[in-house]
């Protein structure tokens, strides 16, 4: 019996949804959840003995922390849940070593979740690298404990941790404090009769939340006084170091939920994984934290390939590592991430100008400074960047135009401008290396999110790492006119000096020659009262050494130098790749209602340019005529740069189109059984779900002119035909 091709014509139903506008700030510091913070470490808290325990491995997943507040793209509320479940059904990533129970804060991306991270990166070398002519390196994971250690990393990339008594339960402290005290505020709008956005929850469910959550928050009304304290010190979270914590801790009896007991005081815990380099486990390593130390240390040789000219950029993209202490929500707190980070090396003695300022002089951002953070608000103030640098919100031209760039290249991937701010560090939080630090947030289901980090590092990494090696991690620059210098010059007797200190000799001398002027003077007067000096050489003896006046001289020295000499500072833009990839997906997220209205259908409204997949092909007919044509356009569209793919399955069309609709796929190009008489074929656009028809290659043409951004869908309705008829197509095989 023949089968039967029963054509059913529907049609397509589209959202009347209004976008509506996120909450972007609030003084009250309860309607937004706070941001999962620090993608550059920073409160780095001083080294501790040995931790007397280890985290347990455990897999028990505890529930996420969501702000009340997010907004699909089209102003809906955002069911967190249901993104997610489509996300992983749909295989955009998905836990590691899942068959085995998995790990937690380890996740594989599958198929569509490679494609947009591919995709992001295309888009951030151009924005960047290609169009900002930077130097771009691969370095190694593996790193030596010295260059780690010379950097500060192993006594300084920490966080604070502390454990529960009763059933050992590892908390990382700022998230702890800061957790109980966002459910007592809870608590007290709920005992205000204020509304708290929540799913309804069963009485069976409430009943054993209520029994979970022994010691922890119910409905109680708090003093004003109190929820103002309360505020003030979730708005500054970031700024407390360990001891503070504590304190916090034991003054507002805070207890986990679990047990009802307070957690003990907190410990710092070095974030880096420990590894041994050879078989014979004589050299100690980690895997890196950052890409940037392998920047630094090939410094000398990129300025070189510079010819010389400064200033310059390097950049570099690659995985990078932290041992979370409490890995939660999925894609943005992981071990393992990619990041890109970019180093523009800058003469200090120029104040940090930028010769491409003027370009961005104009770009709007919303600012949250440390002052008023510190004041308990997280009020944002909008303003120019060329305003901001002028006021000295922002340090320099240098720091304030890669602050624009940051900002344009979200938009650029397709982040909601609404849900971004930039937040300057406060000076606990500040990392060790810099002076000033810019981090963008983005507001997302769990709360305001650090993204990128843009640090002003100074001469911080190069100078530590020339006084360790003697590496000459300098500029020399030629000067127009000759300079005429007087300073304190050390001269060592190298011919005595190292067989007298032997293995140590050239750490010493190091030492002496990493001076400052005004110390010289100093060691001057110690050889002429003492015949000898006493200097600070860490590592070595018991951190001073005794160098006599045999074996060194100190004189006043007139010279001429032609050239000049200097450590360059460092601006540092660092992006965390999966932070803006899962940000990117809740902000392109939204549903409409399915055909029949009774169900919420996803859509990832993705910009062609970062989309996984950029068409579907859909044959309407799964007759063996309409193979030819369907390879012929897979084929053009190759030939043409374009990524499609064939869904020659059995679903009605509507289906096919609505699954790909979860994928983000902007076109559709439907082959039926017109395209066997005349080559046309329609061009449907995921959004509106409105179609054009024409000739093939127009097609393709359109495709490709929309996917590079030089032509937009109203472009293209305007200059071919509107398909009104045929709208989708369910076809039912019998």
């Amino acid at each position: 019996m023949k089968p039967l091709l029963s054509l059913i014509l529907t049609r397509r139903l589209s959202s009347p949804l209004v976008a509506g506008t996120p909450l972007h700030s609030n003084n009250n510091y309860t309607s937004v959840v706070a941001p999962l913070r620090r993608l550059h470490r920073p409160a780095f808290a001083p080294s501790t003995p040995r931790l007397k325990f280890q985290i347990p491995q455990t897999n028990k997943k505890k529930p996420e922390k969501m702000s009340t507040d997010a907004t699909t793209l089209k102003g809906q509320p955002l069911d967190r849940a249901a993104l997610d479940a489509m996300l992983r059904r749909r295989l955009f990533y998905t836990p590691s070593f899942e068959i085995y129970g998995g790990v937690s804060g380890l996740y594989d991306y599958g198929p569509p979740g490679c494609a947009l991270q591919a995709n992001v990166i295309d888009l951030w070398r151009k924005h960047f690298i290609l169009e900002e002519d930077m130097l771009e390196v691969d370095c190694t994971v593996l790193t030596p404990h010295d260059v780690l250690k010379t950097s500060g990393h192993v006594d300084k990339f920490a966080d604070w941790m502390c454990k529960d008594p009763k059933n050992g339960e590892i908390l990382r402290a700022d998230h702890f404090v800061e957790d109980i005290l966002e459910q007592r505020l809870k608590g007290d709008k709920e005992a205000r009769g204020l509304k708290v956005e929540e799913k309804e929850e069963t009485d069976k469910k409430k009943a054993a939340k209520k029994k979970k959550n022994k010691g922890g928050v119910e409905a109680v009304r708090l003093d004003d006084a109190v929820v103002k304290e309360y505020e003030e010190i979730l708005a500054q979270i970031d700024n407390y170091n360990g001891e503070q914590l504590g304190k916090l801790i034991k003054k507002h009896d805070l207890r986990n939920p679990a047990t009802g007991l307070q957690p003990t005081p907190p410990v710092s815990f070095n974030l880096m994984f420990q590894t041994s380099i050879g078989p014979s486990s004589n050299l100690p390593g980690y895997l890196r934290p950052e890409t940037a130390q392998g920047q630094f240390l090939n410094f000398a040789k990129l300025l070189e390939f510079n010819t010389g000219q400064m200033p310059f950029a390097s950049a570099s993209i690659g995985k990078s590592y932290r041992n979370e202490i409490s890995p939660r929500a999925g894609l943005l707190r992981v071990r393992e991430f990619l990041m890109a980070e970019i180093e523009h090396f800058v003469d200090p003695e120029g104040h940090k100008k930028h010769a491409r300022f003027h370009e961005v002089a104009d770009v709007e951002l919303a600012f949250l400074d440390r002052h008023t953070q510190l004041s308990g608000s997280t009020v944002v103030k909008k303003q120019t960047i060329g305003q901001a640098v002028k006021e000295g919100l922002v340090d320099n031209e240098t720091l304030g135009y890669f602050l624009a760039r940051i900002l344009l290249f979200l938009k650029k991937i397709g982040i909601d401008e609404k849900k971004i701010r930039f937040r300057q560090h406060m000076d606990n939080e500040m990392a060790h290396y810099a002076c000033d630090c810019w981090d963008a947030e983005l507001h997302t289901s769990a709360g305001w999110v650090e993204c990128v980090g843009c640090a002003d590092r100074s001469a911080y990494d190069l100078s530590v790492h020339a006084k360790k090696t003697g590496a000459p991690l300098v500029v020399r620059q030629r000067l127009e006119e000759p300079i005429t210098i007087e300073e304190w010059d050390i001269a060592i007797d190298k011919k005595n000096f190292g067989p007298f200190y032997k293995k140590d000799g050239k750490t010493i001398e190091n030492a002496l020659l990493a001076t400052t002027q005004e110390q010289r003077g100093e060691l001057v007067k110690q050889l002429e009262e003492n015949g000898k000096v006493v200097i600070d050489v860490p590592g070595v003896n018991d951190g001073k050494v005794e160098v006599s006046k045999d074996l060194l001289a100190i004189k006043w020295v007139k010279r001429v130098e032609n050239v000049r000499e200097y450590t360059p500072n460092v601006i540092e833009p660092s992006f965390g790749i999966g932070r803006i990839l899962y940000s990117l997906m809740e902000h392109n997220y939204w549903t409409r209602a399915s055909e029949g209205g009774d169900e919420a259908r996803g859509v990832l409204s993705f910009p062609p340019a970062v989309a996984p997949t950029k068409v579907l092909i859909v044959p309407l007919s799964s007759n063996k005529d309409f193979t030819p044509e369907v390879r012929k356009l897979s084929q053009k569209l190759r030939s043409a740069g374009v990524s499609s793919r064939i869904d020659d399955s059995s679903a009605s069309i509507g289906k096919r189109y609505s699954r790909n609709d979860e994928l983000g796929t902007p076109f559709g190009v439907t082959v039926d059984f017109q395209t066997l008489k005349d080559g046309t074929v329609t061009l449907r656009e995921r959004d509106s779900t409105r179609q054009v028809r024409a000739e093939e290659d127009k097609i393709i043409a359109a495709i490709k002119a929309l996917v590079e951004g030089t032509k937009t869908w109203q472009d293209v309705e305007g200059e071919l035909p509107i398909f009104e008829g045929q709208q989708e197509v369910e076809v039912v095989v019998r």
